[in-house]
């Protein structure tokens, strides 16, 4: 069966698909369809006619990518052929009916300057995590659901050498990267008899026999973080990896809390001590009023002062305020208060960064 058919077996559904200026599709039971496009949503003026529609349009979806969901495993994720990314939860889980929620993959927005041009940041700050990549620091990509942290880190990941061997680790399969040295690892779920789950920490302790030149993580949520932490303390440089948060600090204090509650044995000072050493950078992105998606901080982790680790802002946004048609006012800014860590480093690679930090 081709997209196109597939699509057109999904009635109303495959209509806001087709649609390249939705960016998402909410599914509430068969009352009500939302739709999200610009940053604003919207109630579809069409629905579907009843629940057992909604749940045949699930199967049928995860059918297409052997994908399990039952009573017994009431809620999934998939990744459809396109790259948008569907979760599902039905009754009785979903007390209105079952529920379809479905991120769209955005084909326009493939290169640092498609985010440029949209005003996600400036030329000097995407200039300085090209060299960043190239460099090898480690980096997380944070902040809240829907901002385009998945995308951002996507788009960046072309910076890798071609020769390097990339490992991706993921729940979800999202990620699409260019390169050609790949291998794609995806979690697994029990079986109906509880047999056979195989977790994100199996997987990246499994990649750490695989020579892998770097390790990319779909979205780092658990116990997980202490794994992703013991690679890169052990060598593993370049690792990169999204994280749900609200700023850069509260993004560490997050992975922080995962990695005591892996049931590792260590103090919360040692904690931040193996993760002050491992973390070079942290990329936060935020999504305004307005619906548009901006990088509010490129962060540095310095090092540890005392018990706290020490943040350093290399670039911040500057918000102005709205204009008249509620637009957001404002520009990512260089904030430094001195060179970072890695500077020294990346002049002996050649990566020149003399300009990213032109002060203005």
């Amino acid at each position: 069966m081709t997209w196109e058919e597939k699509l057109k077996s999904l009635g109303v559904l495959g209509e806001l698909l087709r649609d390249p200026t939705i960016s998402d599709i909410m599914v509430n039971g068969s009352k009500q369809i939302y739709y999200e496009r610009h940053g604003k949503k919207y109630l579809y003026d069409k629905r579907i006619k009843t629940n057992r529609e909604v749940l045949d349009m699930i199967e049928k979806i995860y059918s297409w990518e052997s994908k399990r969901i039952d009573k017994l495993m009431p809620f999934a994720d998939v990744c459809l052929e396109d790259g948008s990314r569907v979760n599902a939860i039905i009754p009785p889980l979903a007390r209105i009916g079952p529920v379809i929620t479905i991120r769209k993959f955005y084909r326009e927005i493939s290169t640092p300057e498609d985010l440029i041009k949209l005003g996600t940041l400036t030329p000097l700050a995407s200039e300085l995590i090209e060299n960043c990549m190239k460099g090898r620091l480690n980096i997380l990509f944070s902040g809240g659901t829907g901002v385009g942290k998945t995308t951002t880190l996507q788009i960046y990941s072309r910076c890798i050498a071609p020769h390097e061997r990339i490992i991706v680790i993921e729940d979800t399969p999202e990620l699409r990267l260019m390169q050609e040295h790949l291998i794609f690892m995806e979690t697994r779920q029990a079986d109906e008899n509880d047999r056979g789950e195989i977790t994100l920490r199996d997987l990246i302790r499994n990649s750490l026999r695989m020579r892998p030149d770097r390790i990319i993580i779909g979205e780092v949520r658990g116990a997980e973080a202490i794994d992703m932490i013991q690679a890169m303390a052990v060598g593993h440089s370049g690792c990169l990896g999204v994280i749900h948060g609200n700023s850069p600090v509260d993004v560490i204090a997050r992975l922080e809390t995962m990695i005591l509650m892996s049931g590792i044995n260590m103090a919360l000072r040692e904690v931040r001590k193996q993760i002050a050493s491992t973390i070079d950078l942290v990329i936060h992105q935020s999504k305004y009023t307005d619906g548009s998606r901006k990088i509010t901080h490129i962060t540095e982790l310095e090092g540890m002062r005392g018990e706290e680790i020490v943040y350093h802002d290399l670039y911040a946004f500057d918000f102005e305020g709205l204009d008249k048609k509620g637009k957001v006012i404002g520009e990512l800014k260089p904030t430094f208060r001195h060179y970072p860590n890695f500077f020294q480093e990346f002049q002996r690679l050649g990566l020149n960064l003399d300009k990213v930090f032109a002060r203005r």
